[in-house]
């Protein structure tokens, strides 16, 4: 079968590999699409994420949909000719995390396309079947694809516990964070500022109801926020760009007793921060780490018309076309913002 494998740096090469085997409770998915995700495009223009590096060929991808086309001999919840989102993260269901319900925080979690698990960048995968979740016709492969990507921001909406009313600023306005945007809504937030350095992105925030779309370039994005709120700030600030700016925006721009969460992973791991304002406001600093069962909840959002991640699809590339696909989202070429690899 066809495998984008990444050797190293800017290093992408369409290969072939072997299909993989189908233990007895595991199903064989023919992809269908890939999103591309900003860990897709770090690891192709560096060859690393923090701790975790690619020190041997890798398959890239994991925000994926498909067609069952096989199941193990156990397999009793989904059938061939199933349509799937598939969840990329299988942990190992015996430490504490995975038995008190943390499983995302496994330590032995084997996740798509993260140094060494081989992601879906390729024509099949085989995954637990508790790990695909069945999608209506309705919904295209394109979209189930970004399953994914809306568990993160289920994930940080729950975290940082956006309710009917509340007051939200979304720092960085790539994929996650547009998403994140229609997910704050959809969890009935009143209020959604949204932050990014480029115009496009703005304006597809913007489109997609920001209350207001600040470019920090330009504004002081806490000043305009405390203008906008009267001098309060937000219930929650949602860091979603990975930059220390992004984050010290958080910081000064949440209200006293409010909430940031910490969404982005950039290259940089060590920030300088105004700790002033964490101390005198209380404010609650809460990390996400990729998402735990919201898989159902994704799919329930997108077939009541909650979330419309056909807005945020901007480009669409062939699999062998796979490494402009990537470039483009690395660049934001041509207004760039989602990108999807079709099989």
């Amino acid at each position: 079968m066809r495998a984008a494998v990444l050797y190293g740096p800017r290093d992408l090469r369409i290969e072939d590999v072997p299909v993989p085997s189908l233990g007895e409770r595991d199903v064989l998915v023919d992809v269908k699409a890939v999103g591309i995700c900003g860990s897709d495009v770090h690891y192709y223009r560096t060859g690393r994420i923090g701790q975790f590096v690619v020190r041997e060929p890798m398959i890239l991808g994991h925000e994926t949909a498909g067609i069952v086309s096989a199941v193990g001999s156990q397999v009793k919840k989904v059938r061939v000719g199933d349509r799937v989102a598939i969840e990329p993260g299988i942990p190992c269901r015996e430490c504490e995390w995975c038995k008190t319900g943390a499983y995302n925080l496994c330590p032995d979690v084997r996740f798509h396309a993260t140094p060494p698990v081989d992601g879906s960048l390729c024509d099949h995968v085989a995954v637990p079947e508790d790990f695909v979740t069945p999608v209506p016709d309705s919904v295209s492969y394109e979209v189930a694809a970004l399953f994914e990507p809306l568990s993160v921001a289920i994930h940080a909406c729950r975290r940082g516990n956006v309710q009917p009313g509340k007051s939200v600023l979304i720092a960085g306005a790539g994929p996650i964070g547009l998403i994140t945007l229609m997910t704050a809504h959809a969890f009935g937030a009143a209020t959604v500022f949204v932050t990014d350095t480029r115009p496009h992105r703005l304006q597809r925030a913007a489109e997609l109801g920001a209350t207001a779309a600040f470019n920090p370039l330009e504004t002081n994005v806490d000043e305009a926020v405390l203008e906008k709120t009267a001098g309060r700030g937000v219930d929650v600030a949602i860091e979603c760009a990975g930059a220390e700016g992004a984050l010290v925006s958080c910081l000064k721009s949440t209200c006293r007793g409010g909430t940031v969460v910490i969404v982005g992973l950039g290259e940089q791991d060590l920030y300088s921060l105004p700790m002033g304002h964490v101390a005198s406001k209380e404010l609650t600093i809460k990390g996400i780490f990729r998402y735990v069962y919201t898989y159902p909840a994704a799919r329930e959002l997108l077939t009541a018309g909650r979330v419309d991640l056909e807005r945020v699809i901007t480009h669409r590339f062939p699999f062998k076309d796979v490494e402009r696909g990537i470039q483009y989202a690395e660049n934001g070429t041509d207004g760039a913002i989602k990108v999807i690899i079709n099989l």
